[in-house]
């Protein structure tokens, strides 16, 4: 049995990865550290949990050597403490922004302020499996990707492969969870219920990530808060001096890049209500749809994804990336194929 522990386990992508490892056949939940809320019992702060799991959040400073350690901190303690968790674990799995970007420079403008750690940024593989599934496989320290990265990137990748792309303007529709746990004026539930607001048009951390992933310099990326807990929905014009591909072309892109994908779903019916991808269907899994529509008039694709954000874009990929770095199945403990209706 791999013996896994947690820091910071009392947010929501916290919560979602207690709940996966505890059900994961291959793993042991160790330890689960909490500052705050340290001595209480997880189903304090995780009442799903009820009944499923008696244990209590211990204190950071009580943490034991453990086979893999993930980090579920907020941005910037996770390089403040590296050494320390290193020592713990062999192999670390870090879900937040603080080892995604491999350019020491890129991330001081990205996030306003030098990298503590900068000789340690190439020592982390980028967690997305589609992407770099046998770097992952050989890795010991994994940054997972931020959420919307996930899901434009997913969404580009086929069109990436097949096309000289000019520039991309993607722009997603995200869920209040993505906001975190701790409560804000812009989550506030009589603020938040009903809106659809854009906060971040220009100027997104999440950019950098995608540019690096893909290699790709013309993104320019919104976001929109909408009302929904769970979910993104990735819309993205993609935009080519080429002669774009029939719509039998792009099929044939999508399906050779994905067909072998456990958690990769290509959505595009002729009729129906459920067309194109819809993150409605995708609460609690790990699964990302994809989807596109060409659009011969404006010479453009548009590229559709949806995930779970709390799922495929936090604690559903950092147990798929665990599986991978210890040579399991990468659907094991991820087989939860979602609800309908919800």
């Amino acid at each position: 049995m791999i013996r896994a522990s947690i820091v910071g386990g009392t947010g929501y992508a916290g919560g979602e990865l207690i709940r996966l490892l505890h059900g994961h056949p291959e793993v042991q939940i160790g330890q689960v550290a909490s500052r705050s809320r340290a001595g209480k019992f997880i189903h304090s702060v995780n009442p799903n949990l009820r009944k499923s799991l008696q244990m209590k959040f211990c204190a950071p400073d009580e943490l034991t050597a453990c086979d893999v350690l993930f980090l579920c901190l907020p941005h910037g303690m996770a390089m403040k403490s590296i050494d320390r968790y290193m020592a713990l674990a062999p192999k670390i799995i870090d879900l937040s922004a603080d080892f995604r970007l491999r350019s020491e420079r890129v991330y001081a403008k990205t996030y306003g302020q030098p990298h503590s750690r900068p000789e340690l940024l190439t020592e982390f593989t980028y967690g997305i499996a589609e992407l770099n599934r046998v770097e992952i496989s050989n890795s010991n320290y994994v940054s997972c990707a931020g959420c919307n990265a996930t899901a434009v990137i997913l969404a580009l990748l086929p069109l990436v492969r097949c096309l000289q792309i000019n520039a991309v303007v993607a722009e997603v529709k995200v869920g209040s969870s993505e906001a975190g746990s701790q409560a804000g004026e812009g989550s506030h539930h009589p603020v938040r219920s009903g809106a659809v607001r854009s906060y971040r048009p220009t100027g997104h951390r999440h950019a950098a990530e995608m540019k690096q992933a893909l290699q790709l310099d013309a993104i320019s990326f919104s976001a929109t808060s909408i009302d929904m807990v769970r979910g993104i929905v990735a819309t993205c014009h993609v935009f080519s001096d080429q002669r774009l591909p029939d719509e039998r072309d792009l099929w044939k892109t999508y399906r050779t890049v994905y067909q072998d994908e456990p958690f990769v779903r290509v959505v595009k019916d002729r009729s129906g209500v459920h067309r194109y991808p819809e993150p409605k269907h995708l609460a609690g899994s790990n699964f990302c749809d994809v989807g596109f529509e060409r659009d011969a008039e404006g010479n453009r694709i548009v590229a559709i994804s949806a995930i779970d954000n709390l799922m495929k874009g936090a604690a559903g990929q950092a147990v798929q990336n665990l599986n991978i770095m210890h040579g399991i199945a990468e659907q094991t403990g991820l087989e939860f194929s979602g609800l309908f209706p919800v």
